[in-house]
């Protein structure tokens, strides 16, 4: 079992920053990938960003590319969205998720967090 719990969230005004962190426990070493979703009420759930735990390789979004960053320190099992230039559109709950491989699906990710909300104002 892999348990994550996402934190950084918050209100912010257009143009704004945001950095959400997502700390990882359990069996870890077990999740060659770790990726952040969002989803917007009424929206399903959409792929913003993916790393590779070993190599660092990541993978974005075409929405997000340029604007958001993914990193991770493996040495506090730890993975972050550095979030700028934010704009109403990126209003969402925020999740992380562990999985095997860097691919923009859902479905291939077996743990999730519990999400943090980010909320974008004009």
């Amino acid at each position: 079992q892999v348990q994550l719990v996402e934190s950084g969230g918050g209100l912010v005004q257009a143009g704004d920053s945001l950095r959400l962190s997502c700390a990882a426990s359990g069996r870890t070493f077990s999740s060659a990938a770790m990726g952040w979703f969002r989803q917007a009420p009424g929206k399903e759930r959409e792929f913003v960003a993916a790393i590779r735990r070993n190599d660092g390789s990541t993978y974005y979004a075409d929405s997000v590319k340029g604007r958001f960053t993914i990193s991770r320190d493996n040495a506090k099992n730890t993975v972050y969205l550095q979030m700028n230039s934010l704009e109403p559109e990126d209003t969402a709950v925020y999740y992380c998720a562990a999985g095997q491989w860097v691919v923009p699906t859902s479905s291939h990710y077996g743990y999730w967090g519990q999400g943090t909300q980010v909320t974008v104002s004009s």
